[in-house]
């Protein structure tokens, strides 16, 4: 008979782990996807990192969570859970046992897994839908059965790989404003990857801009703004520009 264990709910191991990042490289065969590249997280920061397409910010991901090892260069970080930018809800398994999938992985028992994401289903805006497949649900909706299963890890590392790329404009922006409440809530360290600069300035604390590839990083901007942050508040318009600037001498 299956022994039921005690789920962990979403409180991580560590809350004060962080991520650095010293002068890594990593290639594939003849094509260097990242050159050189340092960055931090301190413990509870928001990171976002933002570049072109193929410059590299999906490999930095995958060696922050250990799926990869860098060339040269050293990375060390406490547990980290990693969200693809795809949802990756599995189409057979209801809302409810999708957000507990991690869990379960873990080795939590099916019922004790249940009660532990069903407790944030309310918080997460999906009371309710429980019982609904993937299918049925919106877009915003499975990017949040996503990240709940991503924070039910119990990592104090997220890594957040565009995860509202796939959405239209206006679901992308409910899902910023739900993002920021949600690690509000839930505080993480966080490394962000995003090709929308307004949205690293919305959510971070910190954005570090990354070249082409190979990936370099060619400038770091601090957000020094109290939150919540709207789009059409002037500091956030200013360090926008500052940042697209920074990425357009790259180009």
């Amino acid at each position: 008979m299956q022994t039921e264990v005690e789920a962990p709910g979403v409180e991580p191991r560590d809350v004060a782990g962080g991520v650095t990042v010293a002068a890594v490289g990593k290639a594939f065969g003849p094509v260097r996807a990242l050159d050189g590249v340092s960055l931090r997280a301190a413990p509870r920061e928001v990171v976002a990192v933002v570049g072109p397409s193929g410059c590299g910010k999906s490999t930095l991901l995958e060696l922050v969570c250990g799926l990869a090892e860098p060339d040269a260069g050293a990375v060390e970080a406490a547990p980290a859970a990693l969200m693809p930018q795809r949802d990756g809800l599995l189409p057979w398994l209801s809302a409810l046992d999708n957000a507990a999938l991690a869990l379960r992985v873990a080795g939590v028992g099916k019922a004790a897994a249940r009660a532990a994401a069903h407790a944030h289903f309310a918080a997460f805006g999906l009371e309710g839908f429980e019982r609904s497949r993937p299918h049925e649900l919106s877009g915003g909706m499975r990017q949040r059965v996503a990240f709940l299963r991503t924070l039910l890890a119990g990592r104090p590392v997220l890594c957040l790989d565009e995860p509202f790329g796939a959405l239209d404009a206006l679901t992308r922006a409910q899902m910023q404003r739900w993002l920021a409440d949600a690690l509000g809530r839930e505080p993480r360290t966080v490394l962000l990857v995003t090709h929308d600069v307004e949205e690293a300035v919305l959510l971070a604390d910190r954005i570090v801009l990354l070249s082409p590839r190979p990936g370099r990083v060619i400038a770091t901007v601090d957000v020094p703004l109290e939150r919540p942050r709207h789009r059409t508040d002037a500091d956030v318009v200013a360090l926008r520009e500052r940042a697209l600037t920074a990425l357009g001498g790259e180009a």
